[in-house]
């Protein structure tokens, strides 16, 4: 039996991708072998990774100069392998630092080069997104980096900051990739850890400008090279041949149920739906600022922090799993994801009111 899945990463998957998933981890497409018993240098793999790319390509439109990559590490191993790539010797990125992960690949950077915040929202203890009026460039910088979403603070980008002319935005998009329509042409590397909203851990997306994929010095550990993935197709050596796998399947669902744009509007329906509850609770409330809110991570607070055990652990026996908040923050998370239906957020506003109504 299916339960309510609000757990922040890895999340929730499609369950028609799960159910196919099944069948192709036993035999796929007649071949009498699984997914992940298929050579990746097979004719299959490879047009499961064409097909892939194909499908990012067209979800996002993503124009004919940019590469799509599929490279191990997680986000955390693009905090590095964005600076070691494009942060070249004399030259100075610029972070804006709106959250933790922003934070981690800030330092990541401070290894291989110069850094400068240019902006951050630790005055607030990230509960919102600053004024992008408050930005203070250093003089040309090499890139700018943004994380889109923040999954520990629940708060989101809702549009990008303006660059310097010809600055490349880089952008850490593991959150909300795919959530919404996005204009690649505004960016010049973007990356995703796919466990949240394209499929299981395991797999990083990477769209990147071709004039950027050169960049990096031969020097460096050949699979760090960002030219390395683009030359061979991602095929260098064995990647993660499953999760790419259902990344593909993730990205059909959501060409199959309306693109980006009616997956937009779903995602606004189900945040609303709690956020407005929250706005007229007297019991429960929402951490942050109204103009910042994030629509993939919904984090609230209860009167004490006795009550907020309380409610995640009778949540959990209701069949809601994944509701307590990071341990850097406290309080309670909804993770609400592409993948996460509608059902799951009613039940949780339900569930909620009665919490309320027994506690208050």
């Amino acid at each position: 039996m299916r339960i309510h899945n609000f757990n922040a990463g890895p999340g929730v998957l499609p369950e028609p991708v799960l159910q196919q998933a099944q069948r192709d981890i036993w035999d796929i497409g007649g071949s009498g072998m699984g997914i992940m018993e298929h050579s990746h240098r097979g004719k299959l793999f490879e047009k499961i990774i064409a097909e892939a790319e194909a499908s990012a390509r067209e979800l996002a439109r993503i124009p004919d100069n940019y590469r799509v990559l599929f490279i191990q590490g997680g986000a955390t191993q693009q905090f590095a392998m964005v600076p070691m790539n494009l942060l070249s010797p004399g030259r100075t990125a610029d972070y804006l630092v709106t959250g933790a992960w922003s934070e981690k690949a800030l330092k990541e950077a401070k290894k291989f080069g110069t850094t400068h915040v240019a902006l951050t929202g630790e005055a607030s203890n990230y509960s919102e997104i600053p004024d992008p009026g408050q930005i203070r460039y250093s003089d040309q910088p090499v890139y700018v980096h943004l994380t889109t979403n923040n999954t520990i603070f629940g708060t989101q980008w809702r549009a990008e900051p303006p660059v310097p002319a010809g600055v490349p935005l880089v952008a850490d998009t593991s959150s909300d990739m795919f959530s919404r329509p996005i204009d690649v042409s505004k960016y010049g590397l973007i990356y995703a850890g796919a466990q949240k909203n394209l499929g299981p851990s395991g797999i990083v997306m990477v769209i990147v400008r071709d004039d950027l994929v050169e960049l990096g010095p031969s020097s460096i550990a050949t699979m760090l090279q960002y030219r390395v993935y683009a030359k061979e197709k991602s095929l260098h050596n064995t990647p993660p041949t499953l999760a790419i796998y259902l990344v593909g399947r993730v990205l059909d669902w959501i060409r199959e149920t309306g693109g980006l744009a009616a997956m937009a509007e779903r995602n606004e329906a189900k945040a609303r739906l709690l956020y407005d509850f929250l706005d007229q609770s007297s019991f429960f409330r929402g951490t942050a600022a109204a103009g910042s809110r994030s629509l993939m991570n919904v984090c609230f607070r209860a009167p004490t922090e006795a009550l907020e055990n309380a409610f995640c652990a009778e949540a959990e026996k209701r069949g809601m799993a994944g509701l307590k908040g990071h341990r850097s923050v406290g309080g309670m998370r909804a993770s609400i994801y592409n993948a996460c239906p509608r059902t799951s957020v009613e039940a949780l506003v339900a569930f909620m009111k009665e919490f309320e109504r027994a506690n208050r």
